[in-house]
């Protein structure tokens, strides 16, 4: 059972979308907002605070809207997202195991964004099960997406494998009970991981 996250594990669409503008429409909506225990990852300042104000707000009736404003801006870089290195190798060996995205983006951008590199999501494809932010469950690297999908694909966290790019994703998966195997962006930002150079790689690591 796999639980993959999207930005910059399947997909980069973090690297093409504004957060620094997102970020001003945030700001322009709540003022402040209070700061939210996560840990640092190698994110840019727009997009961490953009992460970090959606944790933040978890419970807030202003959830909803800050998240619509910052998926604006997501949405906006679709077509100009790139798919990461092997992964299009990997969407047979994805159709044969259950598979989950646990991700940060709004649920209802994810079949955008796969669909867009040729990636499906649903009975037969490459996806079974598609957990996005939401203001009812916590965010990583809080636990409770992944557990979510686990239930969601009918199996226990202990027979399940995150694989992602961020100290977000290890810690998400740690803290779930479900084992880690990083596939890094940068040098470095996943030190003390369990890590392959490729998505390829990692899935048949932990396939195997």
């Amino acid at each position: 059972m796999l639980l993959l996250d999207l930005d910059r594990t399947l997909v980069d669409l973090q690297s093409f979308t504004d957060y620094g503008a997102a970020l001003g429409d945030v700001e322009r909506l709540l003022g402040t907002w209070p700061d939210a225990p996560v840990p640092q990852t190698d994110w840019d300042g727009p997009t961490m605070a953009c992460m970090s104000v959606l944790h933040a707000l978890l419970g807030d009736p202003r959830w909803a809207e800050v998240s619509a404003a910052i998926a604006v801006h997501e949405r906006a870089a679709i077509p100009h997202s790139t798919v990461m290195p092997t992964v299009l190798e990997t969407r047979e060996i994805l159709r044969t195991t259950p598979v989950a995205v646990v991700t940060l983006l709004a649920p209802e951008l994810v079949p955008e964004v796969l669909a867009a590199h040729g990636i499906g999501v649903g009975q037969g494809a490459e996806v079974d099960v598609v957990i996005g932010r939401s203001a009812e469950i916590r965010p990583k690297p809080e636990p409770d997406g992944l557990l979510a999908a686990c239930a969601a694909l009918g199996g226990e966290p202990a027979d399940a494998v995150m694989i992602g790019d961020s100290s977000w994703d290890a810690e998400a998966a740690t803290r779930a009970g479900v084992s880690f195997i990083g596939v890094p962006s940068s040098p470095g930002s996943l030190s003390g991981s369990t890590c392959e150079a490729t998505l390829a790689d990692a899935v048949a690591r932990a396939l195997s």
